[in-house]
């Protein structure tokens, strides 16, 4: 089998534990969702579109109901949404959201990430101005018509319009998620996944031989259980 098999079999590890990761994050907001606002998806705006990333994850149904049924136990934890601020190495900004029931672990850690790597945490609302708050939707392409599509969702709040190969991404304000999200329910779409994202206002342009240090932060604060989302301005 030799180095073939071992390159394959690194792949494999990795992929799944993205896979890992993806339904630990998934988890946990299918838990926040139930905590806010019932274990009904029908009366439960937030935890219908969990359950939608869960399907678009290939999260299986059983673990999707599972999450659902501890959530609604009063003995599962709450979880806290926390989001910090700072630098890692170059100047690149960093945004981690989390969702975690330890803010005291979760920021120990992160301060320890970002030391370990040359970075900085900052005060919350510091980068504020670095980012902008966007809804973004994933929806599959199928035979849909993207000029008749762009026109159906502007009245929604539809500010920008991208197409994959087989994916159209959908970019709303982040005030319009809501409007967006039920516009999409109610014309039956199949959406792959619904986030509010922090697209940068501007890029840093980083050196390519100084670019792993960059990715090798984000990838650590990614393996932390209490980490759902990093973002970051690096071009």
């Amino acid at each position: 089998m030799g180095r073939i098999f071992e390159k394959r079999k690194h792949k494999m590890f990795a992929r799944f534990d993205r896979m890992a990761k993806a339904f630990t994050r998934i988890g946990k907001e299918i838990a926040i969702a139930v905590k806010q606002g019932g274990p009904n998806p029908d009366h439960n705006p937030r935890l219908r579109l969990a359950m939608q990333n869960a399907k678009g994850a290939n999260m299986p149904k059983d673990r999707v109901d599972s999450a659902i049924k501890r959530a609604s136990s009063k003995d599962e934890t709450d979880y806290s949404e926390m989001t910090y601020e700072g630098y890692g190495p170059h100047g690149v900004a960093i945004v981690i959201e989390t969702a975690t029931d330890n803010p005291t672990r979760t920021v120990a850690n992160i301060r320890m990430y970002l030391s370990k790597h040359d970075g900085s945490l900052g005060k919350t609302g510091s980068l504020d101005f670095l980012f902008e708050r966007k809804g973004v939707f994933k929806i599959a392409k199928g035979n849909l018509n993207i000029e008749e599509l762009e026109l159906e969702l502007i009245d929604h709040g539809l500010e920008d319009l991208a197409v994959d190969e087989n994916e159209i991404y959908i970019y709303t304000a982040f005030t319009d998620f809501g409007t967006m999200s039920k516009a999409l329910e109610e014309k039956k779409m199949n959406v792959i996944s619904a986030e509010k994202q922090r697209i940068p206002n501007n890029h840093v342009e980083v050196p390519e031989s100084q670019q792993e240090a960059i990715l090798e932060l984000v990838e650590s604060l990614e393996q932390d259980d209490d980490v759902q989302q990093v973002y970051h301005n690096m071009k």
